[in-house]
C-alpha cells in the first residue's frame, strides 16, 4: 500500500502540501488589496477566520507569507513568490472549472429518450412541445420500440429516460407513474362482435384469435397478465400504427390503448367492443437506472409530464 493510500482521507502528497485554492485565492487578494481585513471581506470571511487561514498556510509550506502592521499587511519576499505560483493555479483551476462546465452545458445540451410506442406516439410529443418551449436549445433523439427495448436502451447507457407501458418496472430500473391507461377491444364494424349486444368474457376473448402487439410491448404484457397467459394472436405486430390498419381492414379484433384509437372511433372506422372480467387498466411509467435520479433536461421532461 502506498504512503498516499494510508493517510486518513485518501489524498495524496500533494494534497497535503499544496494549499486549497480557498487559501491561494485569500493570498491573492491580500496582496491585490495590501489589507488583509479587505482581504477578508471581499471572500466573505471575517478577518479572524482570514488571519488562521494565513497562519495555517505559513505552517503548511513552513515560510512566512505575510508581514501584519497597523498600516496594512504586505507579502514577504517568499510571499510574493508565493503569490506568483498561487496565480498560476488559481488560473489553472479556473480554466479547468470552465472545461468542466462547457461539458456540462454540451450535457445539457441533449436529451435522448426511449419510449413505448403508445407513448412516443401519443403522449410524447405534447410533453417534447412543452420542453422546447422551456429549452428551446436542448436537442432531442427520440429512440421508439416496445417496453423491452426501452429497459435495454436504458440499461445500456443510450437514453437518459425511458417511458414504458406494461405490468411492472424492469429490473434494473426506477420507476414514477406519470398516467394512467386502458386497454380496449376494437374491432371493425363489419364484424360480428360490434353489433352483438352482450360483453365479451374473458374465456371467450382468450379464445378468440386477436390482432395483438408482439411480445414484450407493454400492451401485451397488459393483456397475458389479464388472460393468465392465454391470449391467441391471430397476427402479432410491432406498432399500434400497424395493428390498427388490420383491425380497420376487418382481419379480427384487436386490443390497444384507449389513447390510440380516439379518431377511429370518432369516424366510425372501430367500433369498442364491451368487455368484462377482465381487468385493462394500467400505468403509464417513467423510468431510468436504477440510483441515477434524471438531472437537467430528463429532470425538466419528468416533471412536465406530471403537469
Amino acid at each position: 500500500m502506498s504512503e498516499a493510500e494510508e493517510r486518513p482521507g485518501g489524498g495524496g502528497p500533494l494534497a497535503h502540501r499544496v494549499p486549497d485554492l480557498g487559501a491561494l485565492e485569500l493570498l491573492l487578494a491580500v496582496a491585490r488589496l495590501g489589507s488583509l481585513g479587505g482581504a477578508a471581506r471581499e471572500m466573505g470571511i471575517t478577518q479572524p477566520a482570514a488571519s488562521s487561514r494565513i497562519r495555517s498556510m505559513e505552517r503548511q509550506l513552513g515560510v512566512a507569507l505575510v508581514d501584519r502592521s497597523p498600516r496594512g499587511s504586505r507579502l514577504t519576499d517568499a510571499g510574493a513568490l508565493v503569490t506568483d505560483w498561487a496565480r498560476r493555479i488559481v488560473e489553472a483551476a479556473e480554466a479547468f472549472d470552465a472545461g468542466a462546465q462547457a461539458l456540462r452545458d454540451r450535457r445539457d445540451s441533449r436529451l435522448r429518450v426511449a419510449a413505448s410506442m403508445t407513448i412516443a406516439e401519443y403522449l410524447l410529443p405534447g410533453w417534447l412541445l412543452a420542453l422546447r418551449a422551456e429549452r428551446p436549445d436542448t436537442a432531442v433523439s427520440l429512440l421508439a420500440g416496445n417496453s423491452a427495448a426501452v429497459a435495454e436502451r436504458l440499461l445500456a447507457g443510450e437514453a437518459d429516460l425511458g417511458f414504458v407501458e406494461g405490468v411492472s418496472v424492469p429490473p434494473g430500473l426506477d420507476s414514477a407513474v406519470i398516467a394512467h391507461d386502458r386497454l380496449i377491444v376494437v374491432t371493425a364494424p363489419g364484424h360480428p362482435w360490434a353489433r352483438r349486444g352482450r360483453a365479451v368474457g374473458a374465456a371467450e376473448l382468450a379464445e378468440t384469435p386477436l390482432i395483438l402487439r408482439e411480445k414484450g410491448s407493454g400492451t401485451r404484457q397488459v393483456l397475458d397478465a389479464a388472460l393468465g397467459g392465454l391470449a391467441r394472436p391471430l397476427i402479432e405486430l410491432s406498432s399500434t400504427t400497424a395493428v390498427k390498419a388490420a383491425a380497420v381492414g376487418g382481419a379480427g379484433p384487436a386490443v390497444l390503448s384507449e389513447l390510440a384509437v380516439g379518431e377511429e372511433l370518432g369516424m366510425r372506422r372501430l367500433v369498442r367492443v364491451p368487455v368484462e372480467g377482465v381487468a385493462l387498466a394500467r400505468d403509464l411509467r417513467a423510468v431510468w437506472p436504477t440510483g441515477h435520479r434524471p438531472t437537467g433536461p430528463a429532470r425538466d421532461l419528468l416533471s412536465l409530464t406530471r403537469g
